[in-house]
């Protein structure tokens, strides 16, 4: 089993931690990179394929905000409710089908879709299968990557090596402010679905915990 660094690292040294452990590694490698919303997880998620692509590996990125549920599902719950943010914003069922199950087993057939859902038109969309090669590293990112549905048959989690971006939610929500114009208080109630929710999944779920690697992104 991985050992675990004791104090969470610095971006560059928790970048540099992931691909001294993915370079030796046979067959393909599932890592998760998850966080809060605006804890830098696509950005992260891009200069760790960056670094392996440029130490001579195969890197297939997937974001699992291309697995959304439709509109009426997110909101199902009310668009208000923490509850529903966290239970209802994505189609696990389909991320399983078209991602875990060909990419993240020995067995895998390797023939995935990297997305099912297009947020901007709010409708399903069914791409092309691609076919993986057998020692890709498959780098997720995205929101709620330690719950229990993406968990094995054992209660164990997907992912090869995880990452938990540690940034305080009044640091994350300043960033959402710069980058979509949303509210930059953390009190403010109409950031309560998003941040409420997030905070019930910290608390039920311990992804700095589930994690193999926690990295100060602040």
């Amino acid at each position: 089993m991985e050992t675990k660094p004791a104090e969470p690292l610095s971006r560059d040294a928790g970048i540099s931690w992931l691909v001294s452990r993915i370079r030796p590694r046979a067959g393909r490698t599932l890592v998760g990179i998850d966080g809060v919303d605006g804890a830098g997880k696509t950005t992260f998620a891009d200069d760790l394929a960056a670094e392996l692509v440029d130490s001579g590996l195969t890197v297939i990125r997937i974001s699992l905000d291309d697995f959304l549920n439709p509109a009426e599902v997110r909101h199902a719950q009310g668009r208000t409710s923490p509850e529903g943010f966290l239970a209802d914003t994505y189609d696990y069922q389909r991320f399983i089908e078209y991602v875990l199950e060909p990419l993240g087993s020995e067995d895998g057939s390797g023939r995935y879709r990297d997305r099912s859902y297009d947020l901007a038109t709010e409708s399903p969309v069914t791409p092309p299968w691609q076919v993986a090669p057998d020692a890709a590293v498959v780098i997720v990112d995205g929101m709620f990557l330690h719950h229990d549905r993406l968990r094995n048959e054992r209660g164990r989690k997907v992912w090869d090596l995880s990452v938990w971006l540690d940034v305080p939610f009044e640091v994350s929500v300043r960033r959402l402010a710069q980058r979509d114009g949303t509210p930059s208080d953390v009190d403010d109630p109409r950031l309560v679905r998003y941040v409420a929710g997030q905070r019930r999944y910290i608390d039920t779920y311990h992804p700095a915990e589930r994690a193999n690697l926690v990295v100060d992104n602040t």
